[in-house]
């Protein structure tokens, strides 16, 4: 089985990666942490190829069977994660929060929010 991590270098993606290192560990799950480009500006929310590098040897490091994708394809981080957990059969996502005032979730809408719903696996979201 694996498990989904919404990856980005911010502090609620760093949260979310640990949480998911740990939920591995637990299960025996593989990870898969994923990175991805979004909205009118996707490089505002990529991760630089070598710092997914540095990921992926700290992961490898530590013995934790991963892989990562960067995705750039026009959708919203939420069908994203969905759609790719559905595909692997995850058996978690794990995603990080970040606070948000009320204009903010009502102009933007709720990625993290959407996720919860439309999963068809368990959702964990963390704090940073």
């Amino acid at each position: 089985m694996s498990i989904i991590v919404g990856y980005t270098d911010k502090p609620e993606g760093q949260a979310a990666l640990r949480h998911a290192i740990t939920e591995a560990g637990a299960h025996g799950d593989d990870l898969v942490i994923v990175n991805i480009g979004s909205g009118a500006h996707p490089e505002d929310t990529m991760v630089r190829s070598s710092d997914l590098e540095k990921v992926g040897a700290d992961l490898t490091q530590q013995g934790v069977k991963h892989t990562i994708r960067q995705l750039v394809r026009g959708k919203e981080p939420a069908e994203e994660l969905v759609g790719l957990a559905e595909e692997l059969g995850a058996s978690m996502i794990v995603i990080g929060l970040r606070r948000r005032s009320p204009v903010g979730k009502l102009l933007l809408g709720s990625n993290a929010q959407q996720i919860l719903l439309d999963a068809n696996c368990p959702v964990v979201a963390v704090k940073a």
